[in-house]
């Protein structure tokens, strides 16, 4: 009974010995696998975010390329639309053969239109060069026109400078006749001298306007109180005489100066014919200056300086000055003597004759060709 007891007692601090330090142990391990455990699953989820992650991309990819494929086959689709309708173009166009012919016929083409412009710009020229001339003798028409109906220097020496300057512009030497009757033309018009039909239009005007004016045809009697009246006798009487004196003086005067023209006071009506006379005198004489009529002017003015010597006092300041006026004027020249453009008018005509028949004579032998050519071709 002992014996069985001492191995109870032995074995009983063998197992109580090692049980307390190996708690520990045990918890130290358990702690290491769970965060083994941890972080393999860590591993696990990041292994499998990064798997749906590829999985994703692969997707997105898939899909571009498919994309991309698509585009490939509409744009393969297209070029060979365009090749098909490439090709049925090719097939319509000509053959080389005919395309070289066609080449030929066009380049035969502009080289006609070449020469066609050619000829056009020839003919323009020619035909500007004719205007111009007939130009220039349509202005020597003017001018001579103007000479001979107006008597404008000013004018014609103008026109005259313009045909002048056409003449210059063809550069002929065949238009040396023609041009030098020109510098003699305009050498005379120049060294006439222009009358001033303006200014004594004018001046007439003016003078019309100072008739109505004139209003003192006669030095009338004023009494100063001293002239008359001294001769009646003092008296009752005298008051009497002297105002049927003074009503005498009015009718009779007594003139010591009989050496000087005195002429009667005319009457209202009188005075206004008068008046009008004298107006359309000078009227008469504005349109003859105006128009150039020298002996309507001179008559005009004469019968003008008439009426102002016939019924105007001529110790009167006003009548006198207009008169000293009118004679002024009727001594101004309302025409000049105009040059002749008879000669230079010829000389440019047969200018351009000849220059016509020289133009004429350049296409004769042109023609002669184009006429004979049927004839050649007929047998």
């Amino acid at each position: 009974m002992s014996e069985t007891a001492l191995p109870k007692d032995d074995v009983q601090p063998v197992i109580d010995a090692p049980v307390e330090p190996a708690t520990p142990a045990v918890q130290r391990r358990g702690n290491g696998l769970a965060i083994l455990a941890l972080l393999l699953g860590a591993a696990g989820v990041a292994a499998g975010g990064w798997g749906v992650w590829q999985v994703r991309s692969l997707q997105a990819n898939n899909q571009q390329q498919l994309g991309q494929l698509q585009a490939l086959g509409d744009e393969a689709q297209s070029l060979k639309l365009n090749e098909q309708r490439l090709t049925a173009r090719l097939e319509q166009l000509p053959a080389a053969d005919e395309l070289e012919e066609r080449r030929r016929l066009v380049a035969q083409l502009q080289g006609d239109q070449q020469r066609l412009n050619q000829k056009l710009e020839s003919v323009l020229g020619a035909s500007r060069k004719d205007w111009r001339l007939a130009e220039a003798e349509h202005l020597l028409r003017l001018a001579s026109l103007r000479l001979s109906a107006l008597q404008d220097i000013s004018s014609a020496q103008a026109l005259v400078q313009g045909a002048d300057e056409i003449l210059r512009e063809q550069n002929d030497p065949g238009s040396f006749a023609a041009r030098e009757q020109l510098a003699k033309s305009l050498a005379a018009l120049r060294s006439t001298e222009q009358p001033d039909r303006t200014g004594l239009f004018l001046q007439l005007g003016a003078l019309r306007d100072q008739v109505a004016e004139l209003t003192e045809l006669a030095p009338e009697y004023r009494d100063r109180g001293d002239s008359l009246l001294g001769l009646t006798a003092d008296g009752d009487g005298a008051s009497r005489w002297a105002q049927w004196w003074d009503q005498i003086s009015r009718y009779i005067r007594i003139d010591f100066n009989a050496d000087k023209n005195v002429r009667p006071l005319l009457a209202g009506q009188s005075l206004t014919q008068v008046r009008l006379a004298l107006s359309l005198a000078l009227e008469q004489a504005q349109w003859a200056a105006l128009n150039g009529q020298a002996p309507v002017y001179t008559q005009a003015l004469a019968e003008a300086r008439d009426v102002l010597k016939g019924n105007f006092n001529q110790d009167n300041p006003q009548s006198k000055l207009m008169l000293e006026r009118v004679s002024e004027l009727s001594k101004q020249p309302v025409t000049v003597q105009t040059p002749d453009l008879t000669k230079t008018l010829s000389a440019v005509q047969a200018y351009l004759e000849r220059r016509n028949l020289s133009a004429e004579e350049s296409v004769k032998p042109l023609a002669k060709p184009a006429a004979n050519a049927p004839q050649e071709t007929s047998p």
